[in-house]
Formats: structure tokens, C-alpha cells, sequence
């Protein structure tokens, strides 16, 4: 594509035109810039594209677009001004792909917890209802035999729009995609033309990025506006969460709720859950039936009702419902069960906010014969606040509580763990241990477990790393909880 077809329209102001290059590919990192490049200079959290420009440059970049003045720009190469260079990164990339969420319909799941569950019941049913659907989030993103890490829950525009534009050369129909605050804040799906906006809920998290709760629930918000006031599109809202009100008054359009207390459009009622599975009749304003699966806990039954109410929307058919939702086996590190011929069970679990770890450590409390014990810590450098009120959850629903180290990133474990123990303390009675290897918490914790006990380790879920100093360093908690779980076996 010619560079200023690309930039027709755009707010930006080019400042040095040379010629009018072709562009063969845009980049905001200098290292994957090839010659016919453009490169697009994005700040960061902890760098800033503007000091890579010349490194660009020298490995073949055309053009350049900045927000900041820039000199020694080499003749023949275009540079262009640009007011906010990550939201015209958006625009650029869209247009490069040939904006391809208008062939594809993206639904958009945003909320604090849920996201990843929500997103693979979406396609789950999509697919029994016979349509190709990929998958974008915290876990991976899937399109048919392509499958790739993203590195962030919803990657920067520019991976957004070559993975949608992949789904629509595959045929592909749906995209289950996850949207995080941060994607929202930073202009990441600016000119994505969502088909559905869905909505979890609604707790505290990402405050060190965010600072306080409204900022953040406004970042949620922006969501609903990228939804096309059509007779297609729709948005979907728990009804039970306290901003939901906010959510219905920003849907363009069709919405429902769903939730379990009264006034949902899509409600899920005679709810019986176990640590085989849950099972629930929904109500859909006069329309009944019953579904099972092997999802585990309220939280399932929510993020089950989000799919669910999304498949109504679309008009698909309760049975298709229920036999994708019943197909499901486990979201990996979503109150994963860890393999085990023990008379206690272990579950592993990605819970690290308040809101997240109290949905599992009730669960657990519902389901476990005997003790809970919990293995949790925190993550460094990000929302301290969280810290003292995790460690409280931990201990007012738990028998006993390891506290250990999670991704400590440039943070001391003790020193997190030190700002966890004021919320331990204020639980009466508490008691856990401090072990900040996780790898012997979790020896420690399963070694006390005792019959109809059940031992869950929060925090990290489906990761299967540790960040460490800068270091990313293999670690799998369920790994190291099965290879403890077959040492005791052969005790």
C-alpha cells in the first residue's frame, strides 16, 4: 500500500514527504523493521519507540510516524507528526489489513474476572452452532491449526488486526476476543467494529496503572462505545454487579443481562455444584431448560450465563447451548484439578485479585469435606492495595494459609509478603506459614493435606513461568504440585 493512501484522512501532519513510498509492513518495535517499513514510534511503560527511531531507520524504515519533534531524519524518508502515535498506530493498522472486523463478527468480553472463561464458552457454542470461531486473550490466540502467545491479554493493535484479518482469509465467522483496561486506556481496539460487547464484573485491580476505581470503570466503559448502534449488534451485562447500570445505560442498541437474582433477563436458578461439575436451569423471560458441566463454582455458573445470553442474542437454540457448554472439559489454570489417587484434592487456579480469590476460596469452602488450604502471595509492582485484603480473604476462608511468592518482578518476595500479613492478622484466630519459595510452599501445603482436605494454589494459574528480576523462568504450579502428588504416591 502506498504510504500516503495509508495516511489519507488521518489526523497527522506530514512533515518530510520524500517520495511516496510503498509500504510493506508497519512496526512499533525497531526490531522486526525490514526495508519498505513503516515504523510507528509508541511510548511505553518502560521505553519509549522514539529513542529506537534511528535503528529503524538504519534497518530499512521508509517512514516514520512520532508524536514528539524528532530531528536528523535522513532525505527520502517520510516523517510523519502525529498528535498521539499509539491511537494513529491503531488507525494505520486497521487500514493496512483492510479493516478486517467488518468480515468478522468480535465479541468483546471486558470485566476483572471472567474474561478468559467467558471467551472459550462463546466458542464453544458458536462452534456447535457450526461456526468457525477463533479465540484472542491471556491464554493464546487460536484461529483453526494457528495457535501463538500474545504476551499481554489483548496484545497492541497492530497483532489484533493481522490476527482478525487471519481469521477472515481462513473464513473463520467469530472472533471471542478478551479486552482488558489497559487495551482500552491505550487506544489497542480503537477501529475494531465489535459485533457484542460483554460485561463480568467489576472489582478492584489495575489501580497502580488506573489510580482509582472510576478511572478504571470508565476504561471499562469504552468498550460499549465501539459497539454499532445496528439491529445486529448487541451487549450483554450481569445484571448482579453494582456498575451494571452504568453498562445498560452505554450499550447502543440491544442489551440483556444475565445474573442469578431477580431482574435478569437471563437468570440461572436450582443451582447445584460439586467438584464433579454444576448444573442450573436457566430462565430466559419464560423460556426454560437445563445445563450441565464440568466447570466448577458460581463463577462458572456467571461466565456460563454470559455465553449463554450471548448465544440468545444470535439466536441460537437452547439445545445447541447446552451441548456446547456440556463439550467444555476445563479452561487451563481456571480451577484446574490436578491429577491425583489421593483421598484429598488439589486445584490450581489463576485468582489474583481480591474478587477472584474470594469466588474460589467460597467455593472451596462450599466444596471441601474437611480443610481449606490455601497457597497464594501477590504480584510486584502492581496494585499494592490489593495485597493486605488478599491476605485477608485467604485467612477468613481457610483452615490454613501458605503465603509464598507469585511473579515478584523487580519487587522483594519479602517485602510483598510483608504488606500481605497485615490482612492476615486481622482474621482471628488465622494461621499460615510464610514460605516464599513457591516451589516448597506448595510441597509444604500439599504435605498437610489430610483426608477430604482440599489444597488450592492461586495466582498463577495457566503460567507456566516465574518473573524474576527481568528473569522469566520456567514454572508450572502444576507441575510442581503433580511431581509432588506422585512423590507421596510412591512414599
Amino acid at each position: 500500500m502506498k504510504l500516503l493512501d495509508l495516511l489519507k484522512g488521518l489526523d497527522i501532519t506530514l512533515l518530510s514527504a520524500g517520495s511516496d513510498p510503498d509500504i510493506i509492513q508497519i512496526a512499533y518495535d525497531s526490531r522486526q523493521v525490514s526495508p519498505g517499513s513503516l515504523f510507528v514510534a509508541v511510548p511505553g511503560l518502560k521505553t519509549d519507540g522514539h529513542l529506537y527511531i534511528a535503528e529503524a531507520i538504519q534497518a530499512g524504515a521508509a517512514a516514520v510516524v512520532a508524536q514528539q519533534d524528532v530531528k536528523g531524519i535522513p532525505p527520502g524518508i517520510a516523517l510523519v507528526k502525529a498528535p498521539d502515535s499509539r491511537a494513529v498506530l491503531a488507525q494505520l493498522a486497521a487500514r493496512f489489513y483492510g479493516e478486517p472486523s467488518r468480515d468478522v463478527k468480535v465479541v468483546g468480553v471486558t470485566g476483572t474476572n471472567g474474561k478468559t472463561t467467558t471467551t472459550h464458552l462463546i466458542k464453544a457454542i458458536y462452534e456447535e452452532a457450526g461456526w468457525p470461531t477463533a479465540i484472542m486473550g491471556t491464554l493464546y490466540a487460536q484461529a483453526g491449526d494457528y495457535m501463538a502467545e500474545m504476551g499481554h491479554t489483548t496484545p497492541e493493535a497492530l497483532e489484533i488486526e493481522s490476527f482478525i484479518a487471519l481469521c477472515r482469509d481462513q473464513g473463520i465467522k467469530a472472533v471471542a476476543m478478551e479486552v482488558s483496561s489497559h487495551a482500552l486506556s491505550q487506544h489497542r481496539v480503537d477501529r475494531i467494529q465489535f459485533h457484542a460487547a460483554v460485561f463480568t464484573n467489576l472489582t478492584q485491580d489495575h489501580l497502580d496503572y488506573h489510580e482509582n476505581m472510576e478511572n478504571y470503570l470508565m476504561a471499562k466503559l469504552q468498550l460499549f462505545g465501539l459497539v454499532a448502534d445496528t439491529a445486529d449488534n448487541f451487549c450483554v451485562i450481569n445484571h448482579d454487579d453494582p456498575q451494571a447500570a452504568e453498562f445498560v445505560a452505554n450499550s447502543p442498541g440491544r442489551a440483556y443481562t444475565y445474573g442469578v437474582q431477580a431482574g435478569a433477563q437471563v437468570r440461572a436458578e436450582d443451582i447445584e455444584i460439586s467438584l464433579k461439575g454444576t448444573r442450573f436451569r436457566v430462565n430466559c423471560q419464560g423460556r426454560n431448560f437445563k445445563v450441565e458441566m464440568r466447570l466448577i463454582g458460581m463463577f462458572s455458573v456467571y461466565n456460563a450465563l454470559a455465553a449463554i445470553a450471548v448465544a440468545l442474542a444470535e439466536g441460537i437454540a437452547p439445545e445447541t447451548i447446552i451441548r456446547g457448554l456440556a463439550k467444555v472439559e476445563g479452561i487451563p489454570g481456571r480451577f484446574e484439578k490436578v491429577c491425583s489417587s489421593h483421598d484429598f484434592s488439589v486445584v490450581v487456579d489463576y485468582a489474583h485479585t481480591p474478587d477472584g480469590l474470594e469466588n474460589i476460596l467460597q467455593t472451596g469452602r462450599e466444596l471441601t469435606e474437611n480443610r481449606l488450604i490455601t497457597v497464594f502471595g501477590c504480584g510486584g509492582d502492581r496494585d499494592r492495595g490489593k495485597r493486605p485484603l488478599m491476605g485477608e480473604i485467604a485467612a477468613r476462608y481457610s483452615d490454613f494459609c501458605v503465603v509464598t511468592s507469585d511473579n515478584p518482578r523487580s519487587e522483594e518476595p519479602e517485602d510483598i509478603i510483608a504488606e500481605i500479613v497485615p490482612g492476615l492478622e486481622k482474621v482471628p484466630h488465622s494461621r499460615y506459614a510464610i514460605i516464599a519459595d513457591r516451589s516448597e510452599a506448595i510441597r509444604q501445603a500439599i504435605h498437610l493435606a489430610r483426608p477430604g482436605d482440599l489444597v488450592i494454589i492461586a495466582g498463577k494459574g495457566h503460567e507456566t513461568y516465574q518473573l524474576i528480576k527481568g528473569q522469566r523462568l520456567e514454572f508450572d504450579d502444576r507441575k510442581v504440585a503433580q511431581k509432588v502428588l506422585n512423590e507421596l504416591a510412591k512414599a
